[in-house]
């Protein structure tokens, strides 16, 4: 961790619509224990939804997560996770870590990335070292999206299997910015 310097919520500068939006994310979650191993010991997947604000008088993140991704069994079972972001040299990474499993394939080894692991009383957070903005997050709430509570049919529509996301507010414990 001596490559990041840890900065405070309200010094965050960063454009969350173009860190998420564009520049995209990896949503990272461990299961207890000490090993790195992706797709067993923690699995990351790419996304290009969620958001950043503040909610119940804490910085939060938004993170959405199908019940089909590997990633979700570790986010339902830990609660921390982080989100990571790249330089762009790192797009075909991403590109690879959001369109294959890690019930198959370690993410990490396969797209040269060095997982980072930190442990407390609240669970245990995984990030990279390659990554240029790291937020390590805490589970506040998680509940799967109401099909009947849509109100924009184009909304609904992106669901034609009913593989509604389950939301997670999580509260930003803290923000790293490679130095």
């Amino acid at each position: 961790m001596s490559d990041f310097r840890t900065i405070r919520p309200e010094d965050f500068s960063a454009n969350p619509f173009t860190l998420i939006g564009r520049e995209w994310m990896l949503v990272t979650a461990a299961n207890p224990g000490e090993g790195l191993v992706g797709g067993f010991d923690y699995n990351t997947m790419t996304a290009s939804w969620g958001g950043l604000g503040i909610l119940w008088g804490k910085p939060v993140a938004f993170v959405f997560v199908r019940p089909q991704r590997h990633t979700y069994g570790f986010t339902e079972n830990n609660s921390r996770m982080t989100l990571s972001f790249f330089p762009p040299e790192y797009r075909d990474a991403l590109n690879f870590c959001g369109t294959k499993s890690g019930r198959d394939y370690d993410k990490a080894a396969e797209c040269g990335l060095t997982p980072v692991a930190e442990t407390n009383e609240d669970g245990r957070a995984v990030w990279f070292e390659e990554a240029k903005l790291v937020l390590v997050t805490r589970k506040l709430y998680a509940k799967p999206f109401d099909p009947v509570a849509f109100l924009d049919p184009d909304s609904r529509n992106m669901y034609g299997d009913d593989d509604f996301h389950t939301v997670y507010v999580c509260a930003v414990e803290k923000i790293l910015e490679k130095v």
